[in-house]
């Protein structure tokens, strides 16, 4: 797709389409971070809470599977402050083996800056507003991901958060004054062809996908939740707390979750302090989902593009059919002004 020739973030880490595999926790294991590097996006392996023996397991089959240079692992940053040992494995590998980038979300990355950059691997540092931008270059950022409320899973609150249409745009300028070789990469609502061509109109370098390829074969995420996520459109979910604190995460503010805004959520999204308070009863009926497989109780993690999510392709075809639409997006003549 020659379109995308001249796109930094293709340049810089030898990808033919200007896709970036969202570390989801959970669900970004080793097939589908090998098989997005296979189709050429880069793949990073969901290494989240930074849970040891997950991410050796994951990381390997990703390094096995994907016979490319274009595996990477994403971390909470915060969760890193209490145990950083499944960074600094990744990290430890043989330079053939190590992460092309390590994603850092939700915290400060400059107390990992230098280990990362003495392993080679390239810094990816997720933000949600403006102000975090300058400690993500004092980091050392190859490059910053300005991620929209939209985006599903965790993400800055209502109070807090901005929208990527908005979001973008400000912070390529920005980057353009501050930091020009800086690469930026938009997250959030970002799904199909014609939502990767808007996110490179608008200045981004590319796209941190999540959701889309949160719903494929590959996808560690449970098939009733990706059964659930079909029939959803995009008036159904919701950001707000009451599932991390179902699931016993304690994430800081201002950050929270979204999801489908199921019936178990529905009960509790407008008494948050109540469910704080007192959440034996809510756990127990999510604990019950969760082994049932019930998703009436259990959470499914999407954000608002799920209305543009109508099958569980093979994560190779997403990231085609992504790259062939943005293509014709961006080569459509009424864009041409």
């Amino acid at each position: 797709m020659t379109i995308f020739s001249s796109s930094r973030l293709c340049a810089r880490f030898g990808l033919s389409t200007p896709i970036v595999l969202a570390p989801m926790a959970l669900a970004s294991g080793g097939a589908l971070a090998s098989a997005c590097a296979r189709a050429g996006a880069l793949g990073l392996v969901g290494g989240g809470y930074g849970d040891l023996a997950w991410t050796q397991r994951e990381y390997t089959l990703a390094l096995q599977a994907s016979h490319t240079n274009r595996i990477g692992c994403g971390f909470i940053t915060w969760k890193l402050d209490e145990d950083a040992s499944a960074l600094d494995w990744v990290l430890d590998h043989a330079p053939e083996h190590r992460p092309r980038a390590v994603m850092l979300s939700f915290g400060d990355a400059r107390r990992y800056a230098a280990r990362i950059a003495a392993s080679g691997a390239a810094l990816i540092c997720q933000i949600q507003r403006m102000e975090q931008a300058p400690q993500a270059l004092e980091a050392g950022a190859t490059a910053i991901v300005a991620q929209g409320a939209e985006a599903g899973g965790h993400g800055m609150n209502a109070l807090n958060g901005r929208a990527t249409m908005t979001f973008v745009p400000e912070l390529a300028d920005w980057l353009a004054a501050h930091s020009p070789d800086t690469l930026l990469l938009a997250a959030g609502g970002i799904a199909d062809g014609r939502t990767l061509a808007a996110a490179m109109v608008l200045g981004a370098d590319g796209a941190l996908v999540g959701s889309r390829l949160w719903a494929t074969a590959e996808s560690l995420a449970p098939q009733g939740a990706k059964e659930l996520a079909l029939r959803t459109d995009g008036d159904g979910t919701a950001r707000s707390a009451v599932f991390d604190i179902l699931r016993r995460k304690n994430w800081p503010a201002p950050y929270d979750f979204r999801a489908i805004r199921n019936p178990l959520h529905r009960a509790w999204e407008e008494r948050i302090e109540e469910l704080r308070s007192d959440p034996a009863a809510a756990r127990e009926a999510y604990d019950a989902g969760i082994s049932a497989g019930d998703y009436t109780a259990a959470h499914a993690t999407v954000g608002e593009c799920v209305g543009l999510v109508h099958d569980c392709a093979g994560a190779a075809d997403v990231v085609r059919a992504m790259g062939e639409g943005a293509t014709a997006a961006l080569d459509n003549p009424r864009l041409q002004h």
